[in-house]
């Protein structure tokens, strides 16, 4: 059964499923990529008219739309989309791989990619969205936010008041946070 949430981005709205929808952790597809796709579930999701954006996670998936397009119209196409793939598929949409933390990261990137992981991964996905670690340099931590984070009004109030005065609370390196 696939039921909905909606996001603090009105373009955005999550999609919950009983099953497992991604084994690899967040991943984001967005249509500007289409020709590179080569999941057939994703690459059909992100052809529905008016769909911009898509992110996959453990046990949801978050649509980003466009202005023009509705959720009346577009939120039931989409269900319909999920719960025939699940009649049709026993694994998840996306299998067989994981996330591996790198040896060559040094403490305080490992702390950082920790705390993202157990303190604000969590609290982003309740929203439909995902935070990535992307790097850290001269005290500055650098992400990515996805799903309904991207180009959400409040990401930035989220960004600088959330994970980055948790990043410097935990981790004395950290200086500030900046989103891709």
């Amino acid at each position: 059964m696939i039921t909905t949430e909606i996001t603090p981005n009105p373009n955005s709205l999550k999609f919950l499923s009983e099953k497992t929808i991604s084994e690899i952790g967040s991943e984001e597809f967005q249509k500007k990529d289409l020709e590179n796709i080569r999941n057939p579930f994703i690459k059909d999701l992100l052809n529905f008219e008016g769909v911009e954006l898509v992110l996959l996670s453990k046990n949801f998936l978050s649509v980003k739309k466009n202005d023009k397009t509705s959720w009346d119209s577009l939120k039931p196409t989409v269900i319909s989309h999920i719960n025939d793939y699940f009649q049709n598929n026993k694994g998840p949409i996306l299998a067989n791989n994981s996330e591996r933390e790198s040896d060559n990261d040094s403490q305080t990137v490992k702390k950082i990619k920790e705390i993202l992981n157990t303190k604000i991964r969590p609290a982003v996905a309740r929203d439909g969205g995902d935070i990535k670690f992307k790097s850290f340099e001269n005290g500055i931590v650098l992400v990515e936010l996805q799903g309904s984070c991207s180009g959400c009004p409040s990401s930035l109030m989220t960004l600088k008041q959330g994970v980055q005065n948790l990043l410097c609370h935990y981790i004395k390196e950290v200086k500030s946070v900046k989103a891709l």
